[in-house]
C-alpha cells in the first residue's frame, strides 16, 4: 500500500454546528429563529442547539418537552445524516483544489496540509485568502438546486494556521467567523500559553479536576513539572502537558480516497420491519461482494445509509409519540436519513463478518421511519491473501488508471497557474561520472 502523503505545517477548517448550519441552507428562516436538531438514534433529546436557542437556556442532550418548556418557539428539526455527509464530502473536494493533503475530523472539521503551498499562493496570508474565497464559494453553493440561501453572505467558517494540527485547531477555535489566525513558527509556546485548557481534548472529569487544582490555561498547565502531570494524571496528562508546552506537533495525514463500491436497493411501498431490513442488508452484501472492483481485496470500511419516509414521526404512533406529541406543530418540514458508518477490526471479505456489525446497530439503532432505499457502500479496502491477489488484475488496472487521471489532471492544473512546465523527470546519463550534475539530466513530463 501507498504512502499517506503529510504536511507538518497544518491549516484547520472549522464550521462549528455544521449539521444544523446545512439545515439553515436549505431551509428558509431557520437562521432567524431559535431552533434545535433532533438527535439521529432518537426523536425525545436533542443533538445541536442554535445560539438563538442556547440564549434562551435550550442545551444539547435536552428532552423535547423539556426544551419546549424554555423555548416555546423552539423549531425542531428532524436530523438527515446522509445529506450532512454528503455537504461534508463536497467541502473536502474543494480544500482538495486547494491542497492534496486533507485529513477529515467530525462533521464541519479538516485539515489542510499546506507544506509547499507558498510556492503557488506565496504567504500564509494568501494561502489563507485562498482558501477562504473557496469556503466563500461553497457556503453560496450549499443550497440544493433552486433554493435560495438568505444568509449565504454570512461567514460560518473559522481558519487556523500553525505548526501541527493541535496549534492549527487552536487557533481556528480562536478565531473570528471569516477570519484566520496564522502562529508564526517559533511562537508556538507563547500562543499557546494565554488559551483556555478547554481547547484541550479533555473528558468532563479531567476538566474539572485541572479547574479545581487552579489550572485554567494552557500556561499554567505547562508551567509545572511534566513528572508531576504524569503522577497525577498518567499517561493522557503526559500528553495533555506536551500538547499544552507546544512539544507535540502532530502532522496533517493525507490519504487517497478510493471509488466505493455502491449496492443500493429501492423498496416499492416503504419497509420497517426488523427482518426485511435485515434481509435486504444480506442481498445488497452478496451483490457488492461480486463487483469485480471488489475481487482480491478485504473490506475494511463500510456505510449503510437509507432514506426514510417523509412524514412526523409523532404522528405515526412510533417511538416519542408520546413525548412529542405537544411539539408536533413546532417540527420544521425536512428530509430524513439514517446512516451507519462501520470500520471492521479485522478487514474481510465474508458476507456475514461484514453484516454482523450492521444488524447490531439495526438492532440498538433502528431508523426513526420506514425506509424507502437503502444503500450500501464499501468505502476502504486491504489487500487479500497472496492467492487472492491473482485474480485482482482487472481492479488493480483500473486503479492506475485512475491515478493516471488524477495525476494528468493535477498537472494541467499547475501549468494553468504557473503559465509554465514544471514537471521534470529525472533520468540517468552519465552514472559513472563523479559529478552530479553530469550523473542526471531533467526532461520535460507529461503524464
Amino acid at each position: 500500500m501507498s504512502r499517506r502523503p503529510t504536511s507538518s505545517l497544518a491549516a484547520c477548517v472549522w464550521i462549528p454546528l455544521f449539521p444544523l448550519r446545512c439545515e439553515e441552507a436549505r431551509q428558509h428562516g431557520l437562521a432567524g429563529s431559535p431552533t434545535a436538531l433532533l438527535a439521529p438514534d432518537t426523536t425525545r433529546k436533542l443533538w445541536q442547539v442554535s445560539p438563538l436557542a442556547r440564549h434562551a437556556g435550550v442545551k444539547p442532550g435536552m428532552t423535547v418537552s423539556q426544551a419546549i418548556g424554555l423555548c416555546h418557539t423552539l423549531r425542531l428539526i428532524e436530523p438527515d445524516p446522509v445529506h450532512y455527509d454528503e455537504r461534508f464530502a463536497r467541502l473536502l473536494a474543494a480544500l482538495n483544489e486547494i491542497s492534496p493533503v486533507i485529513e477529515s475530523g467530525e462533521l464541519g472539521l479538516a485539515y489542510v496540509g499546506i507544506d509547499g503551498l507558498e510556492g503557488i499562493y506565496g504567504s500564509p496570508g494568501k494561502i489563507a485568502e485562498a482558501i477562504k474565497g473557496m469556503l466563500e464559494g461553497w457556503n453560496v453553493g450549499m443550497s440544493e438546486a433552486g433554493d435560495t440561501v438568505q444568509h449565504s453572505n454570512i461567514p460560518t467558517f473559522r481558519l487556523g494556521f500553525g505548526l501541527g494540527k493541535f496549534i492549527a485547531w487552536v487557533a481556528a477555535s480562536r478565531s473570528k467567523p471569516g477570519e484566520a489566525i496564522v502562529v508564526p513558527l517559533g511562537e508556538e509556546q507563547k500562543f499557546l500559553a494565554s488559551q483556555p485548557v478547554s481547547v484541550l481534548p479533555l473528558d468532563p472529569d479531567t476538566h474539572r479536576r485541572l479547574r479545581q487544582l487552579g489550572i485554567r490555561s494552557l500556561g499554567a498547565l505547562a508551567a509545572l513539572p511534566e513528572a508531576a502531570v504524569t503522577a497525577q494524571f498518567g499517561a493522557l496528562g503526559k500528553r495533555l502537558w506536551r500538547l499544552a508546552a507546544g512539544r507535540i506537533a502532530e502532522p496533517v495525514e493525507g490519504c487517497v480516497a478510493p471509488e466505493p463500491i455502491v449496492a443500493a436497493l429501492t423498496f416499492f411501498t416503504p419497509v420497517g420491519e426488523r427482518e426485511l431490513l435485515v434481509h435486504s442488508l444480506d442481498q445488497l452484501i452478496a451483490r457488492a461482494l461480486k463487483h469485480p472492483r471488489r475481487i482480491g481485496w478485504r473490506v475494511h470500511a463500510l456505510r449503510l445509509r437509507a432514506d426514510l419516509e417523509s412524514g412526523d414521526v409523532g404522528r405515526d404512533g412510533g417511538r416519542g409519540a408520546a413525548c412529542c406529541a405537544p411539539t408536533i406543530e413546532n417540527r420544521a418540514p425536512t428530509n430524513r436519513s439514517w446512516l451507519a458508518n462501520v470500520l471492521l477490526k479485522d478487514p474481510t471479505a465474508d458476507g456475514d463478518r461484514i453484516a454482523a456489525p450492521l444488524r447490531t446497530r439495526l438492532e440498538q439503532s433502528p431508523p426513526t421511519g420506514a425506509v424507502e432505499r437503502l444503500v450500501l457502500e464499501f468505502t476502504a479496502f486491504t489487500p487479500g491473501t497472496t492467492e487472492l491477489q491473482l485474480f485482482a488484475r482487472d481492479a488493480q488496472a483500473a486503479a492506475r488508471a485512475g491515478q493516471q487521471r488524477a495525476l494528468q489532471s493535477a498537472a494541467r492544473e499547475i501549468r494553468m497557474r504557473v503559465q509554465r512546465a514544471c514537471l521534470y523527470h529525472i533520468i540517468e546519463v552519465q552514472p559513472w561520472s563523479r559529478l552530479p550534475e553530469r550523473r542526471y539530466a531533467l526532461i520535460d513530463y507529461e503524464p
